[in-house]
């Protein structure tokens, strides 16, 4: 049991070991392995944060819960542990409700543990402090969600959670813990009794040989086959064998942006670079790990092009069979058991066709060619591609650093841009494309992985977590961040002409975001031109001190909603 359990002697004088639900919460997560919490201290679980401190969990406390959140669901992401993170009751839960609600969607497992207030004075609405039905505003924004009223339970509580948030398709969960839980008091030894270890939480789930033989057939088929590995694919760490599997069929991949790297991006095989040339061509498409959704244009459409289109998919979901296009080849199982299954009868595979082959490869090297020029300009003010090619190099010398990425133009030009060489080592906004994950994911990516972390932030995505570089400062982590500062979203270059009040797109001219970090101890410096910008960071990276680098952009590079413009709907007054 943690060292602070409760001591009371009875009436009979005899001793007796007592506990209590602050220390078996915190046991529970020690016997589970789950041996770091993200979060923000407050009513009611300031104590718990303190003594799962002292009992040897870390316990990272940051400056806003949403951004403890982020940080929790990429620990999952990382670990394919559940990521835990700790809030308050009411506004505190609220704010990691966001998270929570992102690691869902995006199908990584985390924990949200948030205090909250008593059952009977919320479920009669007398006007509890920060009095709010909290699981049931929960319940429809995550996998799974459970309150746990007595001390007895916690152990079993703990243990449904984190078997919900990595069995099947990883997600969300939301554990509810009302105050009086904490104080409550029991015999320790039936409280150590009541723990649960949780054993074997995301068993293997095996694809039928049906489904394995259907996929190959089609793969094999194939004239112009195409894979596409997504995040899925590189949450399973079954890195060998996806690997041995896209060699072996010799096909085209196309890596989404948190599937790069399970391949490198400078391998022969990679048809990053020649992205709508595949989608549009290809007869056969293998989804691992991927899901067709907005980023992949929902199987359909121009992006497609006029080719017909077979689509096997490998996901552990059935349900996400046939969700936009018909699926012709299902294979349901987890990633690992999958593709093993299909490199284990596929005997003597025959090369895909040469000229399929030799278009993609041209393709390729044609664009690869046209970009290197732009990437080598020194241009000041810099351009996104003048910096990124800085960066581009950065990455290339240092494949174990983990890339976080955020922002419209630095996002969408540097999924393009950077190569990535090895698994998981790039993180970004995921499936809802959304800003602030920036200075969460850092922070976690930092202590999960213990690797030095390059943070490359648009300046309007970094305002949303921005206060978390004391965050980082303060637990002295090894994390550059750097700001591509075009004065605005998007541009700043846009005007208001309605009134002296600033155009709604467009920030401080000539901020100096590298003050920020140098107020709480960091190294901040103020980079105008390439050569500039490869200084700074080759020695951030090499001092493992936190830094922010003011990378400054010409506020009129860039577009409006990056690649994405076309769902941002413009005024039909406009267009007239």
């Amino acid at each position: 049991m943690a060292d602070a359990a409760v001591k009371e002697k009875p009436a009979d004088a005899a001793e007796a070991q007592l506990t209590d639900g602050f220390n078996l919460l915190i046991d529970a997560l020690k016997l589970n392995g789950l041996d770091t919490i993200y979060g923000v201290p407050g009513i009611p679980i300031t104590d718990f944060g303190r003594m799962a401190q002292a009992a040897g969990i870390r316990v990272l406390s940051f400056r806003h819960e949403q951004n403890a959140g982020y940080a929790a669901s990429i620990a999952g992401f990382l670990t394919k542990k559940p990521g835990v993170c700790l809030t308050v009751s009411a506004p505190g839960f609220l704010n990691g409700l966001t998270a929570l609600a992102h690691a869902t969607t995006n199908c990584f497992p985390m924990i949200l543990l948030s205090g909250s207030s008593e059952r009977e004075i919320v479920d009669l609405q007398q006007g509890d402090y920060e009095e709010m039905d909290q699981l049931a505003i929960a319940k429809p924004l995550c996998k799974a969600a459970y309150r746990v009223l007595h001390a007895q339970d916690i152990g079993i509580g703990l243990a449904r959670a984190i078997r919900a948030a990595v069995s099947g398709r990883p997600g969300g969960v939301y554990l509810d813990l009302p105050a009086k839980l904490f104080g409550q008091v029991m015999d320790a030894e039936k409280g150590k009794n009541s723990l649960v270890k949780v054993i074997d939480a995301a068993p293997a789930q095996i694809p039928s040989p049906d489904s394995v033989k259907r996929a190959l057939d089609v793969l094999k088929s194939a004239k112009r086959p195409l894979i596409i590995l997504g995040k899925g694919a590189a949450y399973a760490q079954a890195d060998d064998a996806i690997r041995a599997f896209v060699e072996k069929t010799g096909a085209p991949f196309l890596p989404m942006s948190m599937g790069k790297g399970l391949l490198p991006d400078t391998h022969p095989q990679c048809a990053g670079a020649a992205r709508s040339t595949v989608l549009k061509d290809s007869d056969v498409v293998m989804l691992i790990g991927a899901r067709l959704n907005w980023l992949l244009s929902h199987g359909k459409g121009k992006a497609w092009g006029d080719a017909p289109k077979k689509f096997i998919q490998v996901d552990i979901e059935p349900k996400e069979m046939d969700s936009n296009v018909e699926i012709v080849a299902p294979v349901v199982g987890d990633i690992g058991s999958c593709v093993g299954a299909m490199l284990g009868v596929m005997g003597n595979w025959p090369a895909p066709p040469a000229d399929w082959v030799k278009t993609v490869t041209s393709k390729r090297d044609e664009n690869v060619a046209k970009m290197a020029p732009r990437l080598m300009n020194n241009n000041v003010p810099m351009d996104y591609h003048g910096a990124l090619g800085v960066l581009r190099d950065v990455v290339k010398a240092r494949p174990d650093a983990i890339l976080v990425n955020e922002g419209a133009n630095t996002l969408d030009l540097a999924r393009g841009i950077i190569d990535v060489y090895k698994p998981r080592k790039r993180i970004d906004v995921g499936t809802w494309g959304i800003m602030g994950i920036g200075m969460g994911y850092a922070i976690a990516a930092a202590v999960e992985t213990g690797k030095p972390v390059l943070c490359v932030e648009g300046d309007s995505a970094f305002g949303f977590s921005g206060m978390e570089v004391e965050t980082i400062c303060r637990y002295k982590l090894p994390v550059c961040i750097v700001i591509f500062n075009n004065d605005g979203i998007y541009r700043g270059t846009d005007v208001n002409n309605a009134s002296a009040d600033p155009a709604t797109t467009v920030f401080v001219k000539g901020s100096r975001y590298d003050k920020m970090i140098e107020a709480f101890g960091g190294t901040g410096v103020n980079a105008t031109s390439p050569d500039e910008l490869r200084r700074a960071v080759n020695e951030a990276m090499d001092s493992g001190k936190p830094t922010l680098i003011n990378a400054v952009i010409d506020p009129k590079a860039g577009s409006e909603s990056g690649r994405i413009g076309n769902l941002n709907p413009q005024s039909a007054l406009k267009k007239k």
